[in-house]
């Protein structure tokens, strides 16, 4: 199944824009902008442009914080042997990390644990109750995970452990019977706050217990946290997993990105080396692209729990040699997504019938499964409908899927829970464990479900544009004027523009195939030259020197002072 890319122009009110323009004294195109993210209001404009950290939401409108801030008093106070469980993502290690820090400068008696992604899983399982008991815990806070932790749950009452799960994940209609159980996903919390990552309820939950601890005296002989230092950690968290970046998570992330740029976490600053990125121009694309892959890949490839090790390390050469083993381990990752992705194609070469559903689902007992998610993102974004692959390579089906557009992929999974042996995630992601005898079966009910539940129009691939641009309307002071827009991901895309009738006036390919111009307006052509890359271009032995239009985001270049450069998206 194939799909046309339908472009989608913004039309903004003319009033509207004129009203932002003159109360904000602002270009037309940021009061344009401004308007496609639903910000219409000058007041409400400025808090979005100039954000601050005054009026956070407050952390005890979270349901059962109250619970959780009093039981983790008690145990720091009597010095009781606290477990920090977390996930083995960039966003369970960012929680893990966060939480463990600000226990440590209470002098807690806390340790942490991630779980090995093939041979244990995502999640708190029995398993871990028994270890944990071993040892002594008294109480375990899980980051990220353990939400649907029931069996482990009502082990650790069993053997007289305190649980207190802390997620972001989807709650099933039961929650676990824990001690404190925040989520902002709950239907009964009314905290607002649902957009947040897993490190973003840990972070509330560090703003909460600084407050009680402080009500309670704790830090008259203890220096207080400045919890501006760990926004570094919310920062590559949050981006990391992809939510919303919107009210409380876009003011404190734009607060962590100074932080971040500061490069006073060894541990951040080495990765940023090891990824030839200057960490004093950090941005949200360098997380996304750099940051990130590098530390998932330890959980894909190796152990999650070097990377919790890298961000609180201490140590510059330590975080340094670390760093280069995650930069190994993630060139070992890409070749290994590359090889499957590349195996699918040639399925799809042999059989394009493949293409001819609405779901692309498929297993191979040689495919790593946890690179699986990656592989499935990949093609998700080629071919515009959702992708499940599972390896079969162990006793049970391991595998992920993505979707796209609103087709919700963890309710399919849902309606199928019966011949799922485990599931997780949100609309857009989740991973499965389901019996190899089962796999036909899922595939076949995964298949009716978006048949009759979606239609066409649901799987209709579209490019939103902000604005159609002449060249005359490109310079450095618009280029500028987007960057306060930052930083972009989820619900805060990137601008995307359209020039027409535009000609190459020089051109070279960078690498294998990433094109290098200078283009010019046609009816412009004495006028503005801007430098352009269009790269993982499709064929270099044709290349146009002429484009009816080209769509493309603007940027500043990062290489040369008070430069510009558009980066071409045509699809």
């Amino acid at each position: 199944m194939k799909h046309t890319t339908v472009f989608k122009y913004f039309e903004p009110d003319k009033n509207i824009v004129g009203r932002l323009s003159q109360g904000l004294n602002c270009s037309p195109i940021l009061a344009t902008l401004l308007t496609a993210r639903g910000i219409t209001d000058v007041k409400k404009a400025r808090h979005f442009l100039h954000p601050t950290l005054e009026n956070l939401t407050d952390p005890f409108l979270l349901k059962d914080m109250d619970k959780a801030v009093e039981r983790i008093f008690t145990a720091v106070e009597n010095k009781e042997k606290i477990l920090v469980f977390g996930d083995f993502d960039a966003d369970g290690v960012t929680s893990t990390a966060l939480i463990y820090e600000f226990f440590e400068h209470c002098g807690a008696n806390v340790s942490w644990y991630i779980p090995h992604r093939i041979k244990e899983g995502y999640s708190l399982a029995p398993d871990h109750i028994h270890q944990a008991a071993d040892q002594d815990i008294d109480l375990i806070i899980t980051v990220d995970c353990g939400i649907t932790s029931h069996a482990a749950i009502e082990l650790a009452r069993k053997e007289d452990i305190d649980v207190i799960i802390t997620d972001h994940h989807e709650p099933q209609t039961d929650l676990p019977d824990a001690v404190a159980v925040i989520n902002p996903k709950r239907k009964d919390c009314h905290a607002d706050l649902s957009y947040l990552a897993g490190v973003g309820v840990a972070f509330f939950l560090v703003m909460a217990l600084r407050k009680y601890f402080r009500e309670h005296h704790f830090w008259e002989n203890l220096k207080e946290p400045n919890l501006m230092h760990c926004l570094d950690l919310f920062t590559i968290g949050t981006i990391g997993d992809m939510v919303p970046l919107i009210h409380d998570n876009r003011r404190l992330c734009i607060a962590g990105f100074d932080t971040l740029r500061k490069g006073l976490r060894p541990g951040v600053k080495a990765l940023a080396q090891s990824a030839r990125t200057d960490i004093a121009k950090l941005d949200s694309d360098d997380i996304s692209f750099k940051i990130v892959p590098r530390i998932n890949a330890a959980g894909r490839i190796s152990h999650a729990r070097i990377c919790v090790s890298q961000l609180t390390a201490a140590d510059s050469l330590q975080a340094q040699n670390t760093a280069a083993i995650l930069d190994q381990l993630n060139s070992k990752r890409q070749i290994i997504e590359q090889e499957i992705v590349s195996d699918i194609e040639n399925r799809i070469f042999k059989d394009p019938t493949l293409l001819d559903h609405r779901l692309l689902f498929l297993w191979d007992d040689k495919w790593n499964p946890s690179v699986l998610g990656i592989a499935a993102s990949k093609l998700t974004r080629k071919y515009h409908f959702p992708v499940i692959l599972l390896s079969t390579a162990a006793e049970d089906a391991i595998g992920s899927g993505r979707s796209v557009n609103g087709i919700n992929i963890h309710t399919a999974l849902k309606e199928n829970m019966s011949i799922l042996e485990r599931f997780g995630g949100h609309a857009m992601a989740a991973g499965l464990t389901i019996k190899k005898k089962n796999l036909p079966l899922l595939h076949k009910n995964l298949e009716h479900h978006i048949q009759t539940v979606y239609s066409e129009k649901d799987f209709q691939k579209t490019l939103p544009i902000d604005a159609v641009l002449n060249f005359e309307d490109i310079s450095f002071e618009l280029a500028q004027d987007i960057d306060r827009l930052r930083p972009f991901g989820t619900d805060n895309p990137e601008p995307v523009f359209i020039s027409q009738n535009i000609h190459v006036a020089a051109s070279h390919i960078i690498g294998l195939n990433h094109r290098k111009m200078i283009l010019e307006q046609a009816k412009n052509s004495l006028g503005n030259k801007i430098e352009a890359f269009h790269f993982n271009v499709d064929n270099i032995d044709d290349l146009p020197d002429f484009y009816p239009e080209i769509v493309f985001r603007l940027k500043i270049n990062k290489f040369k002072a008070d430069a510009i450069q558009i980066i071409i998206e045509n699809p």
